[in-house]
């Protein structure tokens, strides 16, 4: 799956028209009902302390700029996207994808975060989509990094009605933390561990070296949203 070109998406941002003009990359996903077999689920892993205890004011899917500030987050921008999908293959629409994950500092947007001081102010820190027809979900967001303790990760939670439907986290393929992180090795199964280990590959014609990755997650039911 080739994401949209730098063009189209990248050079695009303004704030406003990144977040207005999303329905663009739908067109890059395939369409329902396309796997006849029940997909590998998503494993389930444990929230974590730092899920916003205050969230921001600004919660939209861009987590590179907040507001209508000029000043970027430091960090390797990245282009996360991918779909939610149900265990047939087909697509969830309407599903609150969110997200949240520490600063290149190393900081969390919580007030227990251990090192608050030099959190990166320019940095959401959380974010939300809401998916559309084809399950679709796309964030603007720094590569994640090591927080000690654990290797890079980016912490997920899908919601549909109010109800959390699936907590988990997603990590960087081939990264030499992974095989020293607990909960990356509490997945046991292989190809569930693999499931949510994504690659964070260059973007095809990207002059300010951003990165994409795609991490589709499957549920362990159809909800009813």
């Amino acid at each position: 799956m080739k994401l949209p070109s730098p063009h189209s998406l990248a050079s695009a941002l303004s704030r406003r028209r990144f977040i207005s003009g999303l329905g663009v990359a739908a067109a890059f996903y395939s369409v329902p009902g396309a796997f006849a077999e029940e997909l590998l689920r998503t494993p389930a892993q444990t929230e974590g302390p730092f899920y916003p205890d205050h969230l921001p004011l600004d919660t939209d899917n861009d987590l590179i700029i907040l507001n209508d500030s000029l000043t970027p987050a430091v960090g390797e921008i990245s282009y996360v996207s991918g779909r939610i999908l149900d265990s047939r293959g087909e697509p969830v629409r309407g599903a609150l994808v969110e997200i949240w994950q520490c600063d290149n500092n190393g900081a969390y947007l919580h007030s227990g975060t251990g090192n608050n001081d030099k959190r990166d102010k320019n940095f959401q820190g959380f974010g939300r989509f809401l998916t559309g027809t084809n399950g679709e979900y796309l964030f603007r967001t720094i590569k994640p990094v090591t927080y000690p303790g654990r290797t890079p990760h980016i912490h997920y939670k899908i919601k549909g009605k109010g109800k959390d439907l699936l907590t988990t986290q997603c990590y960087i393929k081939g990264h030499p933390g992974n095989a020293k992180d607990g909960v990356w090795r509490g997945i046991k199964d292989e190809k569930a561990r693999d499931s949510v280990t994504v690659d964070f590959a260059p973007l095809t014609g990207a002059k300010a070296g951003e990165l994409a990755a795609r991490f589709d997650v499957v549920l362990g039911m159809t909800p009813e949203l």
